[in-house]
């Protein structure tokens, strides 16, 4: 089991995520109203419809696209030199500093602690019929897995695969995909707890819930 108290250490002396906001193709850079340290909002809404603050457009063939932030936060740099220029796609045009929300915090902590399962290639995953069912019956946490069991529908390409699990034995603490999404190769599909570390998880959950800070 990793230092538990050293890793929340280190992100509380760093409990932020640096973001770039890039062009999203080429074209000419006009910067909204936004300088060092101003608040920013991201999406939000059910479906993410309601966008962020505005940080800039960029007009490409004499339409102009608008350039939301992508998270909460507050502006740490504006690339303001850029302004009224002929930029490529990937050029950093601001950059965010986003403060760390518990969930955040603990999604950090949990994927260093739990075994992961990852997707072996790009493709659509579901849970095996007799997983699932578990699943939507009692929770993820209800399915105990062992090595070379059967887990999950590997879907591309209109071509389904199954995909047998590999890993030490324990319970689905953490599910990360989404129904019908395609997930990349080398992404996390779950985390997997064994059975002696339940109780050890458990205490890095309470702990994070009532030690973090969280910074509107």
């Amino acid at each position: 089991m990793f230092d538990i108290t050293q890793l929340l250490d280190e992100i509380k002396a760093s409990p932020y995520e640096e973001i770039v906001v890039a062009a999203p193709h080429t074209g000419v850079v006009t910067f909204a109203d936004v300088r060092e340290g101003t608040r920013v909002i991201g999406p939000s809404g059910t479906w993410k419809e309601k966008k962020g603050t505005l940080l800039a457009t960029i007009e490409r063939e004499r339409n102009q696209k608008p350039i939301h932030a992508v998270e909460k936060g507050e502006v740490k740099e504006v690339l303001r030199h850029l302004e009224g220029t002929f930029v490529e796609a990937g050029t950093p045009l601001v950059r965010l500093r986003h403060f760390l929300s518990k969930d955040e915090v603990l999604a950090i902590i949990l994927k260093k602690a739990l075994h992961l399962f990852v997707a072996p290639e790009r493709a659509k995953y579901y849970f095996a019929p007799d997983v699932d069912k578990k699943v939507k019956a009692s929770g993820a946490s209800s399915v105990s897995l062992h090595e070379g069991m059967d887990l999950f529908i590997m879907s591309r390409m209109k071509r389904e695969a199954s995909l047998a699990y590999s890993g030490p034995s324990g319970v689905i603490y953490a599910v990360y995909f989404q129904h019908n999404e395609n997930v990349d190769a080398g992404q996390p599909l779950i985390g997997v707890c064994p059975p002696d570390q339940l109780s050890l998880i458990e205490d890095v959950v309470a702990r994070v819930q009532t030690e973090w800070e969280e910074r509107e």
